[in-house]
């Protein structure tokens, strides 16, 4: 039965006889060659038990003696029954069967409901293991605990392989990209350094599983992201910088710097690095061209919005545009960034003085008074304009968070003013309809985002975002008579 007061314990005492003893809602049965009914409890009174024999016959229980234990005033109160066959136990027996029945209870095991009462609930994964969603504009807190093994741990042998860049990469990925990805999913933090005029930004140095110690020295720290073994490890809030990655490579646009989401353990880091949060790391690019002058060092050339709107006239005059700068980029790469900034609205490159829409008060355009110079366009100058020393006239996409919750009335079209043509293959992409479901075979080899953000369910609210600014892009397309081009072989 469920409860204890409704167990039954079932002594073999006589091989010709049955005993039972009530004690308080318990009854102990003996039983021989019989059958033995036992009584129904939980009733207002108790029915005379019945015994049958194995031949069918019944036997029932006779009075019990003047004197003995089934007489007495609490073993026998609940009602007087019968027995037949055999004397009395002595009272020494009947203790001894007292305390085998209690030690055969005490090992019994506890019944199903008494066991589910007993066991801790344990919370079920759901969709956001973040309090804010990173991928929905707020800052990512998580609620579980580091994992035992972290991906800057090594693992020990005969444990299933990291987590991080996992399964067959779709083909938009280069090797080299799938490089990349992997030594930043698990490669282990070596040493650190920061990054100037970027307070929550590290810079750190990273060796590949099964690489052997080497220096940690500053020197060797330069060296080793000149070879392209550095990242750079950035705020959880820009972790929709892992998703514009992967948009970056659907598209075919190949300008972005690889990236991937991670949760680092390594001491070397400050402890708001270790905490549990995910956090992107996007490779370092060791040949980065800079202005040397420190109050522009995020730019590879100094540009200003007029200049940018000179250069995307279709019939400037050669002279002219050899001599602006940034003169070497041809006009099919400020396309891409348009196209890219659009759909991710990353106003911090084309349009940092939110002239396209109106801003909140509380955006940094209105807070550092730089909406105001709107009035005046020869003062509005690029930023974010990189190039790589190893390929000059290729723009690099960098700081590329973006605004995922920016409203659609709001949409900033200043992105695309001067723009006349897009990239033909990145357009058929966002004609196929089929964005959505490539970014979510992309995003899936990003372990740690997928599983952060509850896999495709909790992916889908962004997703949804970029392919409705996709289809107005198309309509803006359409509506303009905007034309395509095809890529140039690289």
């Amino acid at each position: 039965m469920a409860a204890a007061s409704e167990l039954v314990a079932l002594q073999l005492f006589s091989s010709a006889s049955v005993d039972a003893v009530p004690l308080g809602e318990m009854w102990l049965l003996t039983t021989g060659p019989f059958e033995t009914t036992a009584p129904r409890m939980g009733s207002s009174h108790l029915e005379m038990p019945v015994v049958k024999r194995r031949s069918g016959t019944e036997a029932p229980f006779a009075a019990p003696a003047p004197g003995s234990v089934f007489d007495h005033p609490i073993l026998g109160a609940q009602r007087p029954w019968r027995r037949t066959g055999m004397k009395p136990p002595a009272p020494m027996a009947l203790g001894v069967l007292l305390a085998l029945t209690l030690l055969v209870i005490a090992c019994l095991p506890p019944s199903l409901d008494q066991s589910l009462h007993l066991l801790p609930a344990s919370p079920l994964p759901g969709p956001w293991q973040e309090v804010a969603s990173p991928l929905s504009g707020g800052r990512a807190h998580s609620k579980r605990p580091p994992a035992l093994l972290q991906q800057d741990q090594q693992p020990s042998r005969g444990r299933r392989q990291r987590r991080g860049v996992a399964g067959e990469a779709p083909p938009w990925f280069s090797s080299d990209d799938l490089q990349k990805m992997r030594l930043l999913a698990s490669g282990r933090v070596v040493s650190k350094t920061r990054v100037p005029a970027h307070g929550q930004v590290l810079r750190v140095e990273l060796r590949a599983v099964g690489d052997v110690e080497g220096d940690t020295s500053p020197s060797s720290l330069e060296e080793d992201c000149r070879d392209g073994r550095c990242g750079l490890i950035k705020r959880p809030g820009d972790l929709y910088e892992v998703l514009a990655f992967h948009l970056d490579r659907v598209l075919g646009l190949n300008r972005s710097l690889p990236a991937v989401a991670r949760r680092f353990t390594s001491h070397l880091l400050p402890y708001s690095y270790t905490d549990g949060s995910l956090r992107p790391i996007i490779w370092w690019a060791p040949d980065l061209r800079h202005l040397e002058d420190a109050n522009n060092d995020q730019n590879s050339c100094a540009l200003r919005w007029l200049q940018y709107q000179e250069m995307l006239r279709p019939h400037r005059s050669t002279l002219a545009a050899g001599d602006g700068p940034c003169s070497n980029i041809p006009r099919g790469e400020w396309s891409r960034l348009a196209l890219f900034d659009f759909l991710l609205q990353v106003h911090d490159r084309l349009d940092r003085y939110c002239c396209g829409f109106q801003p909140d008060p509380s955006e940094p355009c209105v807070e550092e008074r730089l909406h105001e110079k709107c009035r005046n366009p020869a003062e509005l100058v690029l930023v974010h304009i990189l190039v790589r020393k190893s390929s000059p006239s290729r723009l690099v996409f960098i700081d590329n968070a973006g605004r995922p919750q920016h409203p659609e009335e709001k949409l900033n079209f200043r992105l695309l003013q001067g723009i006349d043509s897009f990239p033909a293959a990145a357009v058929a992409t966002l004609r196929s309809g089929r964005l959505q479901s490539l970014l979510l075979e992309s995003l899936r080899v990003d372990q740690e985002l997928w599983e952060s953000q509850g896999g495709a369910k909790g992916l889908r609210p962004p997703l949804r975002t970029i392919d409705r600014r996709a289809r107005i892009l198309l309509r803006y397309i359409q509506e303009h008579n905007l034309t395509v081009f095809e890529d140039s072989p690289l």
